[in-house]
């Protein structure tokens, strides 16, 4: 038998060796750090800010001598200069780098912002003022040009041939720090944020701070492969979950506002969601997968051939897993030319061929009318699968932007609640056919299959989506 003591020298020892290995097997990033950190540049901009105040939206607000020392260091890293008559002016930092020997600069278009005047500094110390090239926000890339030549400059990767556990670097100015590198890795691909659907942000554990913000992210040949962008923080720091643009749609960006100062994507023009589990069942699907169509804007590429209810399946002769991937396949499109577009519809695949358009501005897409809060009038309300419902008058329908349907007066327990159906919700649809009154909505709802979900249309503040309704096995209890 082993001995306790031997025991515990061999359990060290194995230790010690793992130890060893584990060190061993780690990359080494001080080459690549030497050979590419003069590239990357400090970015300052100049803008005017009615209050400091709005600086510190997400501040601490609290009164240890930790949220005082970081409210400092937010202080200092904002620059606060003296008080103007017309507020203060600011100086916030961000990061970026430069992609040409003729001064070339990426950074983020949430950096240069607004700025009356963005400034470069580069490692050697020396600073330049830059011009604005282009900017595009809904990718939250920038291009500058600084006046010099013979620059160290960075060359874009392939983010596609980027592996989730591989080692990737980054290098910026958190807080104003410059030239900080911070490591880790690749958590996940083609993340898709709620407010950034053209981006498939790549995921890491790199830690980012304000500050880093359009600084590069390397992979261990030294590629640049994306753009540091955001982070998920409750706390305004690092918290393990960071966001860099990849460069495959970086570098489309990049190129187009290098040779005509703005971006342009081609446009569906249609409103989508998730097909959810009880979605899927509803419309009869294997799986859930695709985009759901809930809405056609007015005078977009889609109307004529699409249809609310539809499930675009493939686009362009690529499968579409999740909703989330179709905004940036549709961008990525070229414009004017017709994509096939294979679609589900009343349970049957059909492939529409579609001309896209260029993708509007936000201001000049369809706004349509918020949902009414008075209820039309009516002599009396009926109840179904746990709902009350009435029908839609004109002014309703004016005001509401919904030509047919019937409104929801009130949502007790039942079939309705567990769908998430809310007072004021005007359905629109069910099963894939158009409600226009109640006497209509009782028929189609004592004519739907016991025991199954059926896909229901609704309208709320602003917003076309569908929800699954589960037919209770009495569905003809009031």
């Amino acid at each position: 038998m082993i001995k306790a003591s031997h025991a515990f020298i061999i359990s060290l020892l194995l230790f010690f060796f793992h130890s060893a290995f584990a060190v061993e097997g780690l990359p080494d990033f001080t080459q690549l750090v030497e050979k590419h950190g003069a590239a990357v540049v400090n970015i300052s901009t100049t803008l005017k800010k009615k209050s400091h105040k709005d600086l510190f939206k997400h501040g601490f607000g609290g009164s240890s001598e930790i949220d005082k020392a970081l409210e400092e260091l937010l202080k200092r890293y904002f620059d606060f200069g003296n008080e103007s008559p017309y507020g203060y002016k600011a100086h916030p930092l961000g990061s970026g780098f430069i992609i040409s020997a003729d001064g070339y600069v990426v950074t983020n278009h949430h950096v240069i912002a607004d700025a009356d005047e963005i400034t470069v500094k580069l490692t050697d110390r020396r600073e330049f003022k830059a011009k604005l090239i282009g900017s595009d926000e809904r990718s939250d890339v920038a291009l500058l040009k600084i006046d010099a030549t013979g620059l160290p400059f960075l060359h874009l990767g392939n983010s596609q041939d980027l592996k989730v556990g591989e080692w990737v670097l980054a290098i910026g100015s958190p807080f104003g720090f410059d030239n900080s590198v911070t490591a880790g890795i690749v958590s996940a691909k083609g993340r898709n944020l709620p407010t950034d659907n053209y981006v498939p942000f790549i995921q890491t554990d790199v830690a980012i701070n304000p500050g880093n913000s359009g600084g590069p992210l390397f992979n261990l040949e030294g590629d640049v492969v994306g753009i540091n962008s955001q982070i998920y923080s409750r706390s305004g720091g690092f918290m393990g979950l960071s966001f860099a643009i990849p460069t495959k749609v970086a570098a489309n960006v990049i190129e187009q506002l290098k040779t005509k100062g703005k971006v342009s994507r081609a446009w569906l023009g249609v409103y989508i969601q998730e097909v959810n589990k009880q979605l899927a069942e509803s419309f009869k699907m294997p799986h859930p997968t695709g985009a759901l169509v809930a809405k056609i804007i007015k005078d977009g590429p889609a109307v004529g051939h699409l249809k609310v209810g539809d499930v675009i399946l493939e686009f362009n002769g690529q499968i579409v897993p999740s909703v989330s991937k179709l905004p940036n396949m549709v961008a990525q499109a070229e414009i004017g030319k017709p994509v096939d577009i294979k679609v589900l519809r009343n349970g049957q695949e059909q492939t529409l061929s579609i001309t896209l358009s260029e993708l509007p501005k936000p201001d000049e897409i369809e706004k349509t009318a918020s949902t009414p809060k008075a209820a039309p009038k009516v002599i009396k309300p009926t109840k179904i699968l746990g709902m009350e419902f009435k029908d839609l008058d004109d002014k309703m329908r004016k005001s509401s932007g919904v030509e047919h349907g019937v409104l929801v007066s009130k949502v007790d327990e039942g079939a309705g609640r567990e769908a998430g159906l809310i007072h004021g919700d005007i359905i629109s649809m069910i099963d894939g056919e158009q409600i226009q009154n109640l006497e209509q909505l009782k028929t189609k709802i004592k004519s739907l299959p016991a025991g199954e979900s059926v896909a229901v249309l609704i309208h709320r503040d602003n917003t076309a989506r569908f929800v699954a309704l589960k037919i209770p096995d009495d569905s003809s209890s009031q």
